[in-house]
């Protein structure tokens, strides 16, 4: 089976257990650490383990770029609420194999980073694929 529809396979067994976040959710946090990654790649020629931190900025900008001021109201669609939610993604991908993780990560790193509010009222006026970050 190739790498594209076995990991399909070990999204969808994620929805299928943990109801709460919808496939586009585990999805979009999968190429914000893939962009955020390449990024860094090319900026350092460094290849190294994201903070939560780190990757909620990823997930906060690709935001930004896709969605603009709707990201909050996707996000919500998703099943997310708040940050907190994007690490119970994080964790389900740990748990099937898809991401890696340190023994210092956890859920909590992830709680209270940002307000999914400040995806409207701090969205970059302009276009926000130029948004440093």
């Amino acid at each position: 089976m190739n790498e594209s529809i076995s990991r399909l396979a070990r999204l969808n067994s994620i929805v299928k257990s943990d109801a709460r976040y919808k496939l586009e959710a585990y999805v979009f946090v999968i190429e914000a650490l893939y962009r955020r990654v390449e990024k860094l790649k090319k900026e350092t020629d460094e290849v190294r383990h994201l903070t939560a931190k780190e990757l909620l900025e990823a997930i906060r900008k690709l935001g930004w770029e896709r969605y603009g001021r709707l990201a909050k109201t996707v996000f919500e669609h998703w099943g997310v609420k708040d940050t907190a939610d994007f690490g119970e993604i994080v964790f389900n991908l740990i748990d099937v194999g898809e991401f890696s993780k340190t023994e210092d990560d956890k859920r909590e790193d992830f709680a209270g980073i940002f307000d999914l509010d400040e995806l409207i009222t701090l969205y970059p006026l302009g276009d926000a694929r130029k948004v440093k970050g």
